[in-house]
């Protein structure tokens, strides 16, 4: 129904009595062309929350304030019963709130909304069962969709952004069309209340959108529930004991694993001792893994340094459905076939108590070196006393560090070669380049809550927007496989930026130049990168190689055309995957690595 416009209802007492509501006593003096505005600034809201939903905070608590202001007065102006009026009232109160509200947060925005949702829900609900015969269906409908949206409001705070896009922005955009469309239909007549009702929907056309909205919540919900129950949380396995002994590399517990290994090999999980940055003793967790085929006696090593898997302790490859392809193992079958021993940490903090040191070098390094002491202690298996490390993208840093620590933390892990894939090398132009990105920003995500939990002068507060800040805190604490990402997906799509200064300025730019993996690894090493990689840029990589080569690193630079970063190791047909094997065989066969660096064309 159109603003202004009295209605009549007819109650259970078949009486037919003129309801006035405040919404009329506003309106009813005032001209068409208010209406006509009405509408204009209604589809104007819309339009802007519909397509900046993550536009800077200040401007999206004034839309949405506006938005639900506008609810409301619809509401009012259309409600067949006291207790819809009431709702509406309430939701230009909420708006009322939400515009004086000083400081206001996207997570407490998020929570009024979803408040107002659930408690509408329920005053639609009560309404409907206390209704007449002909609204009662719509009433419940719309009142359990309501109340559906609200308790996913209060869930998914980041998320909630997206469903006011979705859905308020839509809503306000119809609205304001049917008000503009009243006011011109009726610009001949004295004032609003002059121009007399327009028709309602049909009552079957309303069912119907009522249902499909129904129809949206139960599928918004069913998602959500079905994305809560595909996260794997940290079992007791991975609980560290009351006295964690000061020796790192000790392998604290043991058990069978099986989830995604190949029929021809068998598994452990382990838990070990191993040390953060600042000399805190600390455990760590990872996966062992053998051919059942291959002969007996020590079996060489490949320590594996996974790729980004995410920065929440739920986040460990030994947690996820597959545990090798969500960290990007290249030549599994390579390895399995023949008869090296696999070992693969899942980085302290990631299984662990946290906080990960996400692209933090040396509690990574560290993880991957004390993963293959620990290995060797196992019972089950016998390990020779050599490891080559490989390892990609973050991992490909990891192992960049365990190369660098190995000779001064472990010299007994007896590293032999280095494999560096796709390495995170030039940490800040990497950042800086990708900030806007859809990867940039939940990678991003994850550094800004890594750096700023590992270091003081690091404020996350001080390089993300303030309108960005809850969706970044909650991207950070999702994993990068499985149904969530999809999440993280949709919220980092939008095109507003998350960060507020580049990523290379101030503190945080001087902490990842301190995480350049800088320093000499006296074992041979291999860096191999995908010339069409767009998140490790090739260029910043042949600055980081030219550098290391000046500096006197001796290595082989091997580059690949038309391959990525993700299809460099996981593509079967990628022409790293033999140079990978016929390097690391190399390494285990004592062959010498040529002096000086080596580039290389694959």
């Amino acid at each position: 129904m159109a603003p202004g416009i009295a209605w009549t209802r007819i109650d259970r007492g078949g009486r037919r009595p003129q309801l006035r509501s405040f919404y009329r006593r506003l309106f009813r003096r005032l001209p068409w062309w208010v209406g006509l505005l009405l509408g204009l600034v209604a589809v104007a809201i819309g339009c802007a929350i519909t397509t900046k939903p993550f536009a800077s905070l200040g401007v999206l608590v004034a839309l949405v304030a506006a938005a639900l202001i506008l609810t409301g007065i619809s509401e009012i102006a259309s409600a067949r019963s006291a207790l819809i009026r009431w709702a509406g009232v309430g939701w230009v109160g909420l708006g009322v709130v939400v515009a004086l509200w000083p400081g206001l947060t996207i997570h407490g925005l998020a929570i009024l909304v979803g408040i107002g949702l659930f408690v509408g829900g329920l005053l639609r609900i009560v309404s409907g069962i206390r209704g007449t015969v002909d609204e009662r269906l719509i009433a419940l409908l719309s009142g359990v969709a309501r109340s559906i949206f609200g308790a996913l409001a209060l869930s998914w705070p980041d998320v909630t952004v997206l469903v006011l896009a979705l859905l308020v922005g839509p809503a306000m955009i119809l609205f304001g069309l049917g008000q503009v469309a009243s006011a011109l239909r009726h610009r001949g007549a004295g004032g609003l209340e002059d121009a007399g009702a327009p028709s309602r929907w049909p009552l079957w056309l309303r069912a119907v959108g009522v249902a499909a909205s129904l129809l949206f919540a139960l599928a918004l919900l069913v998602t959500s529930a079905w994305i809560h129950r595909s996260s794997s949380e940290p079992d007791e396995f991975y609980a560290a004991p009351s006295a964690v002994p000061a020796e790192h590399g000790v392998l604290l517990r043991s058990a069978p694993f099986s989830r995604g290994v190949p029929e021809e090999a068998r598994a452990w999980r382990i838990l070990y001792t191993t040390t953060r940055d600042d000399g805190t003793p600390a455990v760590a967790s990872g996966i062992v893994l053998v051919s059942k085929e291959a002969p007996a006696g020590p079996r060489p090593v490949i320590a594996w340094a996974h790729g980004t898997t995410g920065f929440a302790s739920r986040c460990a490859p030994s947690l996820l459905t597959d545990p090798f392809r969500a960290g990007a193992m290249p030549a599994l079958g390579e390895v399995v076939s023949n008869g090296w021993a696999l070992v693969a940490t899942d980085y302290v903090g990631l299984g662990t108590e946290g906080p990960h040191p996400y692209l933090i070098g040396d509690p990574v390094g560290r993880s991957v070196l004390d993963s293959v002491l620990a290995a060797r202690q196992l019972d089950q298996v016998e390990l020779e006393n050599r490891a080559v490390v490989w390892g990609h993208s973050q991992g490909g840093a990891a192992a960049l560090w365990a190369g660098i620590l190995a000779e001064r933390y472990a010299p007994n892990a007896n590293v032999i070669g280095v494999a560096a894939l796709s390495p995170a090398t030039q940490l800040p132009p990497i950042f800086d380049a990708a900030k806007d990105t859809l990867v940039g920003r939940i990678m991003g995500s994850y550094v800004m809550t890594a750096y700023s939990a590992a270091y003081p002068d690091v404020s996350f507060d001080d390089y993300v927007r303030p309108g960005a800040r809850v969706p970044a805190r909650r991207t950070a604490g999702r994993c990068l496989s499985g149904p969530e990402a999809l999440v993280s997906v949709g919220t980092a799509l939008g095109r507003e930026p998350w960060f507020s200064r580049s990523p290379a300025a101030g503190a945080l730019g001087e902490r990842l130049v301190e995480n350049i993996p800088t320093r000499t690894i006296e074992a041979p090493l291999m860096v191999g990168q995908g010339l069409a990689d767009s998140l490790i840029l090739p260029s910043a990589q042949r600055q980081w190689v030219e550098e290391r080569c000046r500096a006197g690193q001796r290595l082989e630079y091997r580059t690949y055309e038309r391959l990525d970063h993700v299809s460099i190791v996981l593509d079967p047909e990628s022409p790293l995957i033999p140079d990978l094997i016929e390097w690391t065989e190399d390494r285990l066969e004592g062959k010498p690595q040529p002096t000086g660096c080596e580039t290389v064309a694959g």
